[in-house]
């Protein structure tokens, strides 16, 4: 009774460690390592940010005024494009964007809205764009002009 009581516990053991072996493991259709065995990079399949335009100018702007543009972007690569982050410079400017994948040949926007409060004359800004391309860092700028109101 005992020897057979071991053997069902060490079988439900290799059972239960099989199982967890399954779900530890992570699909190869989730990993994209575009580094080949002699370190060069394989760029082909991987996701291509084009923006339509990557500098925007406000003109002259009222201090005070919060103004917006929406820079557009396509995915001409060939998987899923992902922002992981787009970040400004400083607290005057604040981006949004989608976190949902863009398929290939999919656009997508990037929404930048510049706070004038407290700025004056010509304003240069940048956010960075990071996601799953090559290189992984993209930078889109715009400048405005601030006055003063009399």
């Amino acid at each position: 009774m005992r020897i057979t009581l071991i053997f069902l516990i060490a079988i439900v053991s290799l059972i239960s460690c099989d199982d967890n072996q399954k779900n530890d493991q992570i699909s190869t259709d989730v990993i994209m390592n575009p580094n080949t065995a002699n370190g060069e990079i394989d760029t082909t399949m991987l996701p291509v940010i084009e923006l339509k335009e990557d500098f925007f100018d406000f003109g002259v702007v009222i201090q005070g005024e919060k103004v917006s543009h929406t820079f557009i972007f396509t995915n001409t690569g060939k998987s899923n494009l992902v922002l992981s982050s787009v970040h400004a410079g400083c607290g005057c400017t604040v981006p949004k964007y989608s976190k949902d994948p863009v398929a290939p040949g999919a656009s997508g926007e990037i929404e930048v809205t510049f706070d004038s409060s407290g700025r004056s004359g010509l304003q240069s800004k940048s956010v960075t764009i990071s996601s799953n391309t090559q290189p992984s860092r993209t930078e889109i700028r715009f400048v405005a002009d601030v006055a003063v109101p009399k």
